[in-house]
């Protein structure tokens, strides 16, 4: 590695380090001298992490330091947040994480009753849905997406990450009952592995509080 290209990966270093949230590759690469090799140095220092107490993680098309998976436990305190979304906000999110990019009328059949204007605004507020291009059809709608931070939040790499029907029955999380058929409109889900197998008139995740992280201290501050 040339001084060059050592001085380029010591930037994108202290970019990442110093960054809040998970910053694209696009504004990563404004950041870097234009001859840099993007995707060369996030090879190189993610390799360079691997193994040790933070590692470089993609999410979607972003990137962030994230504390490895078996360091976090002793680092988080975990506190029951009295709000919590409500079953329709849940719902919405399934449909938009599993069938995007969707419009808001595509959401309403789905769930067989009409979309309140507050559902949609708590799942944008919590920066995990987003609006997309419009569909090319009369009225051209609106579509909406799930975010990188929405994958971050749920520790995905990729959306072809999320559990299938398969995996969220047997954690529990999916539930037969006389709930709204959240499939019925599309009548498939795709599992894990891309294969897709009939919906069985579930019901989505139940109502629970949300467990988020408390104010982190940092990883070696004795009064964290």
């Amino acid at each position: 590695m040339t001084m060059i290209e050592r001085q380029s990966l010591r930037l994108l270093e202290a970019i990442l380090f110093a960054a809040a949230e998970p910053l694209s590759e696009k504004q990563l690469a404004a950041r870097l001298p234009e001859d840099a090799s993007l995707k060369d140095l996030l090879a190189a220092l993610q390799a360079y992490y691997d193994g040790r107490g933070v590692q470089l993680v993609r999410r979607g098309k972003s990137w962030a330091f994230r504390t490895a998976d078996d360091i976090r436990p002793l680092l988080e305190k975990e506190i029951v947040v009295p709000r919590k979304l409500s079953r329709a906000a849940i719902e919405t999110l399934a449909i938009v994480a599993y069938h995007q990019p969707v419009t808001r009328a595509e959401i309403e059949e789905t769930r067989g009753v009409s979309l309140s204007k507050g559902t949609l605004d708590v799942l944008v507020e919590a920066e995990w849905v987003k609006p997309g291009r419009r569909r090319d059809t009369p009225g051209r709608p609106v579509t909406w997406h799930t975010t990188d931070d929405f994958l971050d939040h749920f520790g995905l790499e990729d959306i072809r990450d999320l559990p299938g029907i398969k995996e969220l029955k047997a954690a529990g999380l999916l539930e037969s009952g006389p709930a709204i058929n959240a499939y019925s409109a599309f009548g498939e889900l795709g599992d894990a592995n891309g294969e897709r197998e009939e919906a069985e008139e579930p019901s989505l995740l139940p109502d629970m509080p949300a467990e988020e992280n408390g104010d982190q201290a940092e990883p070696l501050d004795p009064e964290g």
